[in-house]
């Protein structure tokens, strides 16, 4: 397995730890899919922003389809996330 080196939250400053506190108040924990660009906080904040706006912006498509949509394109990646 490829090893990734990661920044713990402990250890962050700046722009990664304002956006690790931000996971944590959303979602309770940094997931490792959030911890895997923190060496890059920037290309880390523009990954959030895209997120937030494939699944929270103007779209014909409800969340609800959105959410659908990357559980499959997960499953047939065979990416747990």
């Amino acid at each position: 397995m490829a090893y990734v080196r990661t920044v713990a939250p402990e250890e962050s400053t700046g722009l990664l730890k304002r956006l690790y506190d931000a996971a944590i108040r959303r979602a309770g924990r940094v997931w490792n899919v959030v911890r895997l660009m923190s060496i890059n906080p920037e290309a880390l904040k523009g990954s959030i922003d895209f997120y937030r706006v494939l699944m929270y912006g103007d779209s014909p498509l409800s969340r609800a389809q959105r959410e659908m949509i990357a559980v499959v394109v997960s499953r047939a990646n065979s990416c747990h996330y």
